[in-house]
Formats: structure tokens, sequence, C-alpha cells
């Protein structure tokens, strides 16, 4: 654990025995552990240069208090990092302005070979900063879903992935299994009924576009960096994107009945009666609690008919709403004979979906919630 702070295994041993055993000598240390004498004085002699180890005259060592010592080194490497990361923004930009104006090759490199493709899949990834965005066809070549290493520990930096899944791949083996563990992570997956090709694209940065197998039976690919034509892949993303269908998770919870389902291609009953109520002019917080749905649930279904509109605002979503009927009155409720009276921060579900039936409550979708 240890070993990120630049701590060697038999350092990391040596410090953790000490902590539980003070005062040791190095010849108890090296009974202790098991370890050859040499082997524990190395451990200790780096372990006193990084102020991490008290020796005494007597040849004796404690471990310094944990949360001091280990403290201040964290703070150095933190340091550290920062520094690597302003050369690093630093090194980017000049590349950048020496790529600028250069021929063709420096904005678009071949590979081949299905170990080159694999390292290259990977760093690509890798690379990304903010959001990986891909188009997944079968057959895979070069890297199976399940063996994208990458992407996990990009998740885990809080990278933001976006895949639109060729149909046929869902008949590939195991891929439902892989989609389950992709949507589990928070990777977002769509399924459109025909992709142009593969593609992955970290940030505006960097494409990663699998090409036909060469004659002599190797897989190519192309790496493009920034350039006219990676804007142009990065709007095809988008549009494809917005027009795929969600893979969402469903099932009752256990392990073995999970399963994955296909998105509905327009607005569902809940969809339609989640906009009744906020284009009637309820807040995020009351539409969700009408419709017995938490907050989170309530933004993603907005977030899934905005895309599915191709609109950027709610405000546009309302627009779009009413011009093609997607706002309908939410069904009656059982205990509807006796609604309550409306007041004025708040109005009753059934109120509410009468003025939206009748496009008389104000458009307002932007709640005071957000």
């Amino acid at each position: 654990m240890l070993d990120v702070l630049g701590l060697e295994p038999d350092d990391e041993r040596v410090y953790r025995t000490l902590v539980g055993q003070p005062d040791s000598t190095a010849v108890l240390l090296s009974d202790l552990l098991a370890v050859p004498r040499a082997h524990v004085d190395k451990a200790l002699s780096r372990l006193v240069e990084w102020g991490l180890v008290i020796g005494s005259a007597d040849e004796r060592f404690t471990a310094a208090p944990p949360a001091m010592a280990f403290g201040a080194l964290i703070a150095q490497r933190r340091e550290g990092l920062r520094m690597a990361e302003q050369a690093l923004v630093t090194l980017a930009e000049e590349h950048r302005a020496a790529m600028t104006g250069n021929s063709i090759n420096d904005l678009i490199e071949v590979v081949t070979g299905r170990d080159a493709i694999r390292h290259r899949f990977l760093q690509v990834q890798q690379a990304a900063r903010t959001q990986v965005r891909s188009f997944i066809t079968a057959p895979f070549l070069a890297v199976p879903p399940d063996e994208n290493t990458a992407e996990p520990m990009a998740i885990g930096r809080g990278v933001h992935f976006r895949a639109v899944l060729d149909r046929a791949v869902l008949a590939e083996p195991g891929i439902i299994a892989d989609a389950i563990d992709s949507l589990r992570n928070g990777v977002q997956l769509r399924v459109t009924d025909q992709l142009p090709m593969k593609l992955v694209l970290a940030d505006a940065d960097l494409g990663l576009v699998p090409l036909a197998v060469t004659p002599a039976g190797e897989p190519g690919a192309v790496l493009l960096h920034r350039s006219g034509l990676l804007d142009a892949l990065d709007a095809l993303f988008e549009t494809v994107w917005r027009t795929a269908h969600p893979l969402e998770l469903s099932g009752t919870g256990t392990e073995a009945e999970t399963t994955v389902e296909l998105g509905a291609e327009g607005p569902t009953d809940l969809d339609r009666r989640i906009l009744a109520l906020l284009l009637a002019g309820l807040t995020d917080q009351t539409t969700a609690a009408q419709l017995g749905l938490s907050p989170r649930t309530l933004h993603r279904r907005l977030r899934h008919l905005m895309d599915m509109a191709g609109v950027r605002t709610r405000m546009q979503l309302g627009g779009h709403a009413v011009r093609h009927g997607w706002a309908a009155p939410p069904a009656p409720s059982r205990q509807a004979s006796s609604p309550a009276p409306a007041t004025a921060g708040d109005r009753s579900a059934t109120g509410a979906a009468g003025e939206a039936a009748g496009h008389s409550a104000p458009m307002r979708l932007v709640s005071p919630e957000g």
C-alpha cells in the first residue's frame, strides 16, 4: 500500500513491525520478519533517512508517529504531482503548437498489429482527463471488452465513460455480463441498429479508429490527434448518441436476476407524467415525491429526455415536449376523490395535470432546486 510513496516492500514491512514493536534492534527485526539482516539494515537506513524511523545510540529503532511522518511525505508527493501536472500542461501546449500547420503525417499515426493497437487503445483511455466515448462493434480483433483494464482505472480517476453498441454486439458471448458490470460502474451505454465504425475518443484530443485487416492478415488502426477530422468524429459520436436507445439495468436486485434492457424509443408513461408535473410548475422535489421517485432518478430521466430531444436546456425540453405532445396528464391517483387544495408554494398533482393538459401553466422546467 505504501509503495506509492516510494517505499520498497522491505521498508514497509520493517516500518509496520516497528509500529507494533518499538525500540527493536536490527537483529530482532530480522528474526521477526524472517529476512536477511542485510535487507533489514538497508530498509532501516532508508527509513531513517526519510524520517520515518528514529534510531538511538544503542542501535535500537522506533517508528516515527505515522500521521506526522507520512503526512509530510504525502505532502511532498502531492506537491511533486502538482508540479508534474503543470509541466504536462506546458508540454501539451507546446506539442499542440508544434502540431499546428504540420503535415498530415504529424496528425495521423498508422498503427499495425494487435499488440500495438491494444497498447494504443489502453493509452488513449489512460490519457483521458474528463471523458472517453466509444463506438463498439463486433468482432473484437484486438481488445475484447473484458480485457479493457484501462476502463476501471480511468473511472477511478473520475473519467466519465459513454459507449454506443452496435445491436449485433449484444449477441456476442459474455457481452451482457460485461454490460452489467459497466453499468454498475457508472458507464453509460446505448444501442443503435448499425454503427459505421469502431471508435474511441479521449476528450477532444485523441481518437483511435480501427481499420480493416491488412492484406498480410494484421489488423490496423489510425491514431488521430487534434484536427478537423477528429472534430468531425466528435460530432458524429454525439449525433449517434442522441438517437441511440439507452441500455439500462433491470431486475429484482439479486445478482442472478439482474439483466439489461433497452430503453424506450420515445418517452415512457413515467416520462410523460414527469414532464406534465414540471410543466405545471412543480419543483423537482415535489414531482419526485408525487411519483415516488428519488431526485437522482428524476434527474436521470430528464437527462435522458434532453438527449432524446437533442436539446441542452430544460427550457428547450419544455418547448419540445409541448410541440411533440410529450407531456400528458399523470394517471389518476386512487385517492384523487379528495384532492388536497393547492397552496401558493405548491400545487396538487391533479391541478398540475389539468394545467399541463391545456398548456396553460408556465413552461418552467427549471425548479428552485435546479
